[in-house]
């Protein structure tokens, strides 16, 4: 199953880039994220569109972010994303006549409606602040690096 990972690794990137100083070239946040620097262009492009982040190009160029971490939330950035499912789940659709299959799609529906509803709410509610600071106590009692460069670096 394919999952959906832009808005960890999105906060990821904004996390590291509220550390830095300057701008993180798309090429930069491509290394830290192995993958390609148009797809790190496309994917913050809607950040920019929703004024997250900020871009320059040129020498010194790069993105930037646009407001400070603790006026962002999880949903802020999941909603720029363009509201990626949550779930994987879906429902069936082979005979709509069956009132079977009408009553399990009702119940999954229902249960998956408001566990979304539930998840949003706790996005609404935690600005990348509050993941940045759980970060840096994180780092506080394990001085461990991730693994990759750091945009910004």
């Amino acid at each position: 199953m394919r999952t959906d990972n832009r808005l960890s690794r999105m906060l990821h990137v904004l996390i590291h880039m509220s550390s830095h100083t300057g701008a993180a070239t798309s090429e930069t946040i491509a290394r830290m994220l192995s993958t390609n620097p148009v797809v790190v262009r496309r994917t913050m492009a809607g950040l920019r569109e929703a004024g997250y982040v900020r871009s320059a190009k040129g020498h010194n160029g790069g993105w930037e972010l646009a407001r400070p971490l603790e006026e962002i939330t999880m949903a802020d950035i999941y909603r720029a994303l363009g509201s990626p499912h949550l779930f994987a789940l879906g429902l069936a659709n082979d005979d709509p006549r069956c009132l079977v299959e009408k009553s399990v799609n009702a119940r999954i529906h229902d249960t998956l409606g408001a566990a979304e509803a539930m998840i949003l709410e706790q996005f609404a509610a935690m600005t990348l602040a509050q993941v940045r600071d759980d970060f840096e106590d994180r780092l506080a009692q394990t001085p461990h690096q991730c693994g990759h460069p750091h945009a910004g670096d």
